[in-house]
C-alpha cells in the first residue's frame, strides 16, 4: 500500500470495468468487475515526429485535450538522440528546439500545464545509456564505451549507428545521475521513466574497463561466450547498481521511478534488464510493460507471460504499453478498446504510444474528431461508476 500513497491524491478509484464499444467492435467483450485500485491512463509524448515540443500554445492545448479525454499521466520524452530539451550541464540541447526557441523549456511547460489540471508528469529518458556513435561525449570519452569481443562497439538502432555507455564506469554514472537530477530539480516533476534503453546489450562488455572490473571482482577474464550465465549476472549487477544509486538520489524528494521494459525473457536475455528483481527489490515504483502485438490474440497471449502474471501481486502499479499509432501502424478504435479492456480485466492501467497516434498526425482513417471522442468515452467507462456512461454521439468516420 505504501507504493500507492502518492497516486491516491490524483487518481479516481476504479471500482469496475464496464466497456461499451460504440465504435463497432466485431465481437463485444463482456465487462468484468475489478477490485478498486488506482490506475494510470497515460501517454508518451515525443518530438519525433511531432511539432508539439516547439509551440507553447500547442503544449497547453494538448494537455487540456488529454485531461478532457480522461488521461491522468504524461510521459514526455526528455532525453533522445544524445540531446535534451533544456539547457543542460551534461549534454547538448536538441537542435530543432535550439533553433526554434531555446528558452521554451517544454518539459517544465508540460509539468505546469498538467499540474494545473491534476495530471502527473513523469519525463521519459528514452535513450538511457545509448548515444549516437558520433556524439561529442563518445569522442571525448572513448573509455566510457562498451565493446564486443572483437573490439567493435557500434549497433544499428533507429536508423543510425549507436554505442552504449558503460553503467559500471564512474564517469558514466555521474553524468547519467546528473541528467536526471537536473530535470527533477528544475521542473518539480512527479517521477522519471527509464525504458528498454536503460540496458547493457548482452554481446557487449569486452572493453578494457569492463574486463578490468570483472577480473578484479572474480579473478578471471570474461568468458568468450557472452551468454555465459555468470558473466551475464555480473553485468546485470552493474546495471542494478546504477539503478540503486539513482534510487538513493531520488528517494529524499519522493520522486518515483518508472520502468518501461519489454517482455521479461527478452529484456533479460538481450538487454540484461532484470525487472522482476528490480521490482521486488523496490528499486522501481511503477512498471509499464510494452505490448505492441499487432493482433488482439497476440496481445492477450503476451499479457499472460509468467513474470507479468506474478507482477500483479507485487503491490505496485503495473501498466501495459499499447500502440495507439505510429508511422503506418494505427490500430482502429475497436482494436484499441479490446486491448485496453484485456489489460483492465487483469488489473493493469494503460499507457499509449504515442501522442500523435491518439488523434494527431497518425489518427488513421477514422479521423481526429472521431478518435478523440472515442478515447474520452472509453476512459470514462472504466474510471467511472458501475453503471454504464451515457451514450456519446460520435462523429462519422472520415
Amino acid at each position: 500500500m505504501r507504493r500507492f500513497t502518492r497516486l491516491k491524491a490524483f487518481l479516481p478509484a476504479a471500482v469496475s470495468v464496464f466497456l461499451t464499444l460504440p465504435w463497432g467492435a466485431a465481437v463485444p467483450l463482456q465487462a468484468k468487475p475489478q477490485q478498486a485500485q488506482p490506475r494510470r491512463i497515460g501517454v508518451w509524448l515525443t518530438n519525433s515526429p511531432s511539432p508539439l515540443y516547439y509551440d507553447t500554445a500547442r503544449i497547453d492545448r494538448a494537455v487540456q485535450e488529454l485531461a478532457e479525454a480522461g488521461f491522468n499521466t504524461l510521459y514526455p520524452n526528455v532525453w533522445s538522440r544524445g540531446t535534451t530539451f533544456h539547457r543542460s550541464r551534461h549534454a547538448p540541447m536538441e537542435q530543432a528546439l535550439e533553433k526554434a526557441n531555446p528558452n521554451l523549456d517544454p518539459i517544465c511547460r508540460f509539468t505546469k500545464a498538467a499540474h494545473r489540471r491534476g495530471l502527473q508528469v513523469i519525463p521519459w529518458f528514452e535513450y538511457g545509456l545509448m548515444e549516437p556513435a558520433d556524439a561529442a561525449v563518445v569522442r571525448q570519452n572513448p573509455d566510457w564505451v562498451l565493446q564486443r569481443r572483437d573490439g567493435s562497439s557500434e549497433m544499428a538502432m533507429h536508423g543510425k549507428p549507436m554505442v552504449w555507455l558503460n553503467p559500471a564506469h564512474p564517469g558514466v554514472r555521474q553524468r547519467f545521475l546528473g541528467l536526471i537530477g537536473e530535470i527533477v530539480q528544475r521542473c518539480s516533476v512527479d517521477g522519471i521513466q527509464l525504458d528498454d534503453h536503460f540496458a547493457w546489450p548482452v554481446e557487449l562488455g569486452y572493453d578494457p574497463t569492463s574486463r578490468e572490473l570483472f577480473l578484479a571482482a572474480t579473478g578471471r577474464e570474461p568468458p568468450d561466450d557472452h551468454t555465459d550465465r555468470a558473466w551475464m549476472r555480473w553485468r546485470r549487477q552493474q546495471l542494478t547498481g546504477l539503478l540503486r544509486e539513482l534510487r538513493g538520489q531520488l528517494k529524499p524528494s519522493g520522486t518515483l521511478i518508472s520502468l518501461s521494459p519489454g517482455p521479461f525473457r527478452f529484456a533479460y536475455n538481450h538487454w540484461l534488464q532484470d525487472w522482476e528483481l528490480w521490482s521486488l527489490g523496490e528499486l522501481i515504483d511503477d512498471l509499464v510493460v510494452q505490448n505492441y502485438a499487432h493482433s488482439v490474440k497476440g496481445f492477450e497471449k503476451d499479457l499472460n507471460q509468467p513474470a507479468l502474471v506474478k507482477a500483479r501481486s507485487w503491490g505496485m502499479p503495473v501498466e501495459i504499453g499499447i500502440l495507439a499509432g505510429f508511422g503506418g501502424r494505427t490500430p482502429n478504435m475497436a482494436t484499441l478498446a479490446q486491448k485496453t479492456q484485456l489489460s483492465l480485466q487483469r488489473g493493469h492501467g494503460v499507457i499509449y504510444f504515442y501522442w500523435e497516434g491518439l488523434w494527431g498526425l497518425h489518427a488513421g482513417p477514422e479521423g481526429a474528431a472521431y478518435r478523440q471522442a472515442a478515447f474520452r468515452q472509453l476512459h470514462q467507462s472504466f474510471n467511472g461508476p458501475l453503471v454504464p456512461p451515457p451514450p456519446v454521439a460520435l462523429p462519422q468516420r472520415r
